[in-house]
């Protein structure tokens, strides 16, 4: 992509960070996706071609670095990289506080959210032993109506067929619901009282489900033009 063809610093850092999906990519690995497939699950409308293409232009520029692990080529930010932490963030807080989503079908993606919801668990809110959360979105296809969150106490996995260990606690909602829910503008208990969410599982398990579900880092900035 052509250049700004001007010295502006400003000019000099849109030409990296300004192009189509690169700070979503770069939102990605700040929140610690290294593997191709993994980045690629937090941007899903993205094609993979592009998502390519875009991480070696990182790399050209010295954001990104590419190193062999366990299970391939692993991405990681370089210096240059995580100093575009703060700019991320308050990007996150200008579009949240100025001009959030209003939850249309076009802005909400059950894959995305699971994937978000997946980053934000609490694993050491779950009871001892393995856990299985089972998920159901009602209003989505079968192909994507069933998800479950896996834990070990430590590490959480996202699964979206069945990994076939005992559920211990069923949720059932609405992707709009808690796509609201995990961004905060709908509280748990709300939506709980409207029907619009139901826990089914032990009581201890239902309970703590407020303190291991975690929530969106942007929860609490409130809206500028409702002030």
């Amino acid at each position: 992509m052509p250049g700004y063809g001007q010295f502006c610093p400003v000019a000099k850092a849109a030409e990296v960070f300004c192009e189509r999906w690169t700070a979503l990519v770069v939102r990605e690995l700040l929140a610690g996706s290294t593997q191709f497939n993994h980045i690629h699950r937090g941007v899903p409308l993205m094609s993979r071609t592009l998502l390519s293409v875009r991480l070696k232009q990182l790399e050209e520029n010295g954001v990104v670095t590419r190193r062999s692990g366990p299970r391939g080529h692993e991405y990681h930010l370089t210096q240059a990289g995580q100093e575009i932490a703060p700019m991320i963030h308050c990007l996150g807080e200008w579009g949240q506080r100025w001009f959030r989503s209003k939850y249309g079908s076009d802005e909400i993606d059950v894959r995305l959210l699971t994937w978000e919801m997946r980053r934000s668990v609490r694993p050491e809110a779950f009871p001892s032993g393995r856990v299985s959360v089972q998920f159901e979105f009602v209003d989505q296809p079968q192909s994507k109506r069933h998800w479950w969150i896996v834990s070990d106490g430590k590490d959480v996995d996202l699964c979206p067929t069945d990994p076939g260990y005992e559920v211990g606690l069923l949720v059932t909602t609405d992707l709009r619901t808690f796509t609201c829910v995990w961004m905060g503008d709908i509280s748990i208990r709300s939506a709980l009282a409207s029907g619009k969410l139901s826990l089914e599982g032990s009581r201890a398990f239902r309970l703590a489900f407020e303190r291991w579900i975690g929530l969106s880092d942007f929860v609490g900035i409130r809206a500028a033009k409702a002030a």
